[in-house]
């Protein structure tokens, strides 16, 4: 029996009405989207780390995120895991002509631009015809900020520049900054957001995702801050003791200790 049958099996037992998992059997789409997020962040932690053992464990959590949701549907009878499987190689097929196509598109090679092409064609069969269609609510905000600025800048709407960026992040403080004066949160909170989104606008003209550029500032934060600690630990002393002064001393070492190593 190939793996993945075997996989496929175990998730029918444990779906199995009769002589199931309770906790499996009690899960929806809904119920169980939250796990398949944190495996997919689980797969990227561990190729960050570079944890190949890892890696190989979280990949197999997310396949069977995969399996339980096919599971599922094929329970309401909608589609299977065959089905799933069937559907992403019949698109990789069709976003790959130079490789799967007829003698001429594998002659030409791959095309600039092909892969947005046939994208679009795609889109261009779905009901909503924005150019902002099929950006899916539930990814993280950065991410569909940014992608949210790259289909508008597909059809033209757009700086020229990052140095128009610039200037709304600039204009998007003063605003932030009145409502701040205004005692408005519900304005604050609105003017916030977009700064926010302003500032993603600027990582998409400098070619930087938002995204994993946030997730290494958090990384590099924490690694400053944990070795500040153990530094003030070592000393006898206590972080909520230090005087601001004191504070920033000790964060200036750490960051100097750790650019030394």
């Amino acid at each position: 029996m190939r793996p993945i049958d075997k996989l496929l099996e175990i998730m029918a037992t444990l779906r199995n009405p009769e002589s199931g998992c309770p906790w499996d059997l009690r899960q929806d789409f809904a119920s169980i989207a939250p796990y398949t997020i944190e495996e997919a962040y689980e797969v990227s932690d561990a190729i960050e780390r570079g944890d190949m053992d890892s890696l190989r464990g979280e990949l197999g959590d997310l396949l069977f995120q995969v399996v339980f949701h096919a599971r599922m549907a094929e329970e309401a009878e909608l589609f299977d895991f065959d089905d799933v499987a069937t559907d992403i190689s019949e698109k990789m097929i069709r976003r790959h002509p130079h490789l799967f196509g007829d003698d001429d598109e594998r002659k030409a090679g791959k095309v600039a631009g092909s892969w947005d092409a046939i994208k679009a064609a795609e889109r261009s069969q779905d009901p909503d015809q924005s150019a902002l269609a099929g950006i899916a609510e539930a990814i993280p905000a950065l991410m569909r900020a940014r992608k949210l600025g790259l289909r508008a800048s597909g059809v033209g709407f757009d700086w020229p520049d990052r140095e128009g960026v610039r200037n709304k992040i600039v204009e998007e403080i003063g605003e932030l900054e009145e409502a701040i004066g205004n005692r408005d949160s519900a304005h604050i909170r609105e003017e916030f957001g977009d700064l926010l989104f302003s500032v993603v606008n600027l990582a998409r003209h400098l070619e930087v995702d938002p995204e994993d550029a946030l997730l290494k500032a958090n990384r590099k934060f924490e690694r400053r801050f944990r070795d500040m600690e153990a530094a003030v630990v070592r000393s006898g002393r206590s972080l909520q003791k230090l005087s601001e002064v004191d504070l920033e001393h000790e964060w200036h070492a750490a960051k100097k200790r750790l650019s030394a190593g």
